[in-house]
């Protein structure tokens, strides 16, 4: 009696699940407390984490990007970023360490659009390196104005026309003495000519000259003036050159004619090369030089 009366107690005490044991079970329970289970010794239930109310768990999301890290980076590591950006064409501002500017949050935007990143102005670590790294590899294009050579300021029309006037003075100078004296032996001959008549050496070598003289001569008229301008003095490929236009001036009754020649020779007893034009035809006389190669110290 008594012992059925314990059992009674012990199965009040079990679970609800303990009612659908057999007799078996429950007298097993009564002898070995230990190894009796809710479920008559299958594996327990599986007890959900507490406060989960039963739900699986949800799955970790991903943490967002770190730009914390490089905005709080030591001034040298935020200049040098800068500095990239500059490099890779991106940035024009100062290298101030500042990348909450406009113009760096921009630039970054920019390299990310480039990239195909997304556009957010600002830097993670990742990017930060990746952007040093390319811009390591770029060549150099830009230059610290700080280090630029001072741009000479610009000169006028004016200057320029004056330096050039006196860099030419200062080459006539050096030439005119033998230019002139080139000049002066050829209006010896000229008028040696004249006064023979047509004869002499100026007539055999500007033949030009012979003809002008015997024309004038036919017409009747008398050769007065002869008076030298210094075209052009230099050296050529084979010596010195000179051209000279000479004013001459030719009497009929009491007219007076005034004509021009250009004579052209390179220097030497005899001249060589020489050619005489009319002071209108420019354009021979500038193929003579050009033939000679002349190096002009006159113009």
């Amino acid at each position: 009696m008594r012992r059925a009366l314990l059992l009674l107690g012990l199965a009040a005490l079990l679970p609800a699940t303990a009612f659908g044991q057999s007799a078996g079970e429950v007298e097993r329970c009564f002898q070995n407390p230990a190894g009796c289970s809710a479920g008559g010794g299958a594996a327990p239930a599986h007890v959900p984490a507490p406060g989960t109310g039963g739900a699986p768990v949800a799955a970790a999301r991903p943490a967002p990007p770190d730009y914390t890290t490089v905005l709080q980076s030591p001034e040298a590591d935020r200049k040098r970023l800068q500095e990239s950006l500059r490099t890779l064409d991106k940035y024009n501002g100062p290298i101030d360490g500042d990348m909450q500017s406009e113009a760096t949050v921009k630039a970054i935007g920019d390299w990310q659009k480039g990239r195909g990143t997304p556009v957010v102005g600002k830097l993670t670590p990742a990017e930060a390196q990746q952007l040093n790294a390319e811009a390591s590899k770029a060549p150099i294009r830009r230059i610290e104005p700080s280090t630029q050579a001072a741009a000479p300021p610009p000169t006028s029309n004016a200057d320029t026309l004056k330096a050039l006037r006196d860099r030419l003075a200062e080459r006539r100078k050096a030439a005119e003495p033998q230019a002139e004296a080139a000049a002066q032996l050829l209006i010896r001959d000229l008028k040696a000519y004249v006064a023979a008549e047509g004869k002499g050496i100026a007539g055999e070598q500007f033949t030009t000259f012979a003809k002008w003289y015997a024309d004038n001569k036919a017409a009747g008229r008398s050769v007065g003036e002869i008076a030298p301008a210094i075209d052009d003095y230099g050296d050529a490929k084979s010596g010195a050159a000179a051209t000279a236009e000479i004013r001459l001036e030719t009497k009929q009754g009491v007219e007076t004619y005034r004509q021009c020649l250009v004579f052209a020779w390179i220097e030497g007893t005899p001249r060589k090369n020489t050619q005489a034009f009319s002071c209108d035809d420019v354009a021979a006389v500038e193929k003579w030089k050009t033939d000679q190669a002349l190096k002009s110290a006159w113009r």
